[in-house]
């Protein structure tokens, strides 16, 4: 087991990346606690990994507050005894658009979430992680933080994860502790494919846009993050990982010079 008697957080646990995130983790021998606001399914969650004989704790969670924040970690170290990785993958983005068209207090919240929330649980984590000689942070992203993709605040918020993964990297690699970025490009979860079958038409015109010819799932995200959190990734600080199927290496153009040449 990778993660054999590791201690783990891992934030927007209920769904999508943060759920396979939390049930691979408990597979490789983590102690899970999931944090989330969707309550039933983050028991849903938790049930899941007991039921596969693993250990897991839910915790309902604001990550944009800090005393929620505060209570994830001590929820770790009291349950479990110590805190091993932080794996911070809440967010939000509905109702993001351009910048002429998103209310103030929406971008507010966007940031508070995406941004704020990053900064306030690695703030509470790292003192635990010192306690421990050592720990792995693991920021989930996205691939707007590398190229213009629209989502105005979603995108601010999470080019920001990036340098600010590079100050704890630098600050706080004396201490054992290191924090790397994961960008994911576009991910098939329930949330996504709610947006798909609203809008007939959209997923195939974003998978043409992958060189891979599909979409992404949730457990190509799990395993780097499974990568990061282990100890096979020790010399492993201050990087940001992209897992998005080639769509950040360049266009993707059918141009007629690139074609088979007709044999004759």
């Amino acid at each position: 087991m990778r993660l054999k008697e590791k201690t783990a957080i891992v934030t927007g646990a209920s769904t999508g990346i943060g759920k396979a995130i939390s049930i691979l983790f408990a597979r490789e021998g983590a102690r899970i606690v999931a944090a989330d606001l969707s309550d039933d399914q983050g028991r849903e969650v938790v049930a899941q990994i007991r039921s596969e004989g693993n250990e897991a704790t839910y915790l309902h969670a604001d990550v944009s507050n800090a005393a929620d924040a505060e209570a994830l970690v001590q929820s770790a170290v009291g349950t479990y005894g110590k805190l091993d990785v932080l794996v911070n993958n809440a967010a939000a983005y509905v109702g993001d658009g351009n910048i002429l068209s998103i209310p103030d207090d929406l971008w507010d919240r966007i940031i508070d979430v995406d941004l704020k929330g990053v900064y306030l649980c690695t703030k509470k984590a790292i003192p635990a992680m010192i306690d421990n000689h050592g720990g792995s942070i693991i920021h989930i992203s996205s691939v707007n933080a590398l190229v213009g993709l629209s989502l105005t605040a979603y995108s601010s918020a999470k080019g920001g994860i990036i340098s600010f993964s590079r100050v704890i990297a630098i600050d706080f690699g004396k201490y054992g502790i290191r924090s790397n970025v994961v960008c994911p490009g576009t991910i098939l979860t329930e949330n996504s494919g709610k947006i798909y079958a609203e809008r007939p038409g959209l997923e195939d015109r974003v998978r043409k846009l992958y060189p891979i010819g599909r979409l992404g799932e949730p457990q190509d995200v799990s395993y780097c993050a499974l990568y990061l959190a282990s100890d096979e990734s020790t010399f492993v600080t201050g990087s940001t990982m992209v897992v998005d199927g080639g769509l950040t290496a360049g266009a993707k153009f059918e141009l007629e010079y690139a074609k088979e040449p007709e044999r004759t």
